[in-house]
């Protein structure tokens, strides 16, 4: 799988490359590509900067992609081919992306050439984090929240960082920078919210797999995976998940993100938004259904399901669940049992 991606990945630079310039560049096929890629946010954010990290066009960085066995894996687009590069594992391979190669979302606020400043804020944010840490360095299109977003630093010398209302609630990125050289004009934050929680999750998944492999190589139990596992469904039932303040995108990406479901004979989606005062209307992961999860180990896979399972069926009463009411619990359980493959006879209602 990972091959097909950074090929559909080395088409798109080739694309980009050719057409030069965005007159010149079919968008749509383009973001037809970028849907082949299987990415989940399309317009993932516009940062600030020409760095090569940038998103305006896609010149001569990297291509990360996500291995469902081994987590992040990065490959260097060269003019005819394809080559393994280690770079960008110095801080994708790290305690904040949990010990295992994976993703990270950072928050620091910059220069408008894209130089961080991180004295002024320097965040690793998740759907845990408040809005006020998130997006330093970033334009946000969109209605939602205090953020530092939209704030390209120009005096070097500023030692406090204040959010400013004329930043806030922006729904045209015209006038900040020239937009046109971009695949889209929108850097919304309805995408950015769902790009937020699934970057996490994607590490917990391969901290998941890498630890049950080495724990069936060295012949261990399966109740030293009780922690990660833990964590892992925690973060997947969305515990400590910030409050938001009615999330309003720019692009349509809400309506498409929603339109992917599976749905259940109710018409109810694991990628229903609530986006008044959290992300999902039924707080479980739609990163379920991904190929990572179901790459999972079998041990790993079913010590998720059963302690899932321990918390919608009200088994487990802790405190930090209080989030999920009755009715939600018994939804997301009804949601799974219709849309989930492969799920164990436990999740079948009691007779």
């Amino acid at each position: 799988m990972l091959d097909a991606l950074l090929h559909r990945a080395d088409l798109l630079e080739q694309r980009v490359e050719i057409g030069r310039s965005r007159d010149e560049v079919d968008v749509g096929a383009l973001y037809d590509e970028q849907r082949a890629l299987g990415v989940v946010v399309e317009e993932l954010a516009i940062g600030l900067g020409h760095h090569e990290h940038a998103v305006s066009g896609l010149g001569r960085g990297p291509a990360l992609a996500h291995d469902d066995d081994q987590g992040l894996a990065e490959r260097v687009a060269q003019p005819r081919q394809l080559a393994r590069d280690t770079r960008c594992l110095k801080c994708h391979y790290s305690t904040a992306t949990l010990g295992v190669p994976g993703f990270l979302v950072r928050s620091i606020p910059s220069l408008p050439n894209g130089m961080i400043m991180p004295w002024l804020g320097n965040y690793t944010t998740d759907h845990r984090s408040p809005l006020a840490e998130r997006w330093g360095g970033w334009y946000v299109t969109g209605r939602g929240g205090r953020h530092l977003g939209n704030a390209p630093i120009t005096d070097r010398s500023l030692q406090d960082v204040r959010i400013d209302d004329a930043n806030l609630n922006v729904t045209s990125l015209t006038g900040r920078f020239d937009a046109q050289r971009y695949l889209s004009p929108h850097s919304d934050i309805v995408a950015l919210l769902v790009f937020d929680h699934q970057m996490r999750m994607m590490n917990l998944l391969t901290r998941l797999g890498w630890e049950a492999r080495i724990l069936e190589d060295e012949g261990g139990n399966g109740a030293a995976l009780n922690d990660v596992v833990s964590e892992t469904v925690d973060y997947m039932l969305f515990v400590d998940e910030a409050v938001l303040e009615g999330a309003r995108g720019t692009s349509g990406f809400a309506e498409r993100f929603g339109a992917l479901g599976p749905r259940d004979h109710k018409g109810r989606s694991l990628r229903d938004l609530d986006l008044q005062h959290r992300l999902f209307r039924y707080p479980c992961s739609y990163m379920i259904y991904s190929e990572a999860f179901d790459a999972l180990p079998q041990t790993a896979r079913n010590a998720v399901y059963s302690r899932l399972l321990e918390v919608l069926s009200g088994e487990d009463t802790s405190a930090k669940y209080t989030h999920l009411s009755p009715s939600d619990r018994l939804a997301i359980l009804e949601i799974l049992r219709e849309t989930k493959k492969g799920l164990p006879g436990a999740f079948s209602p009691r007779s």
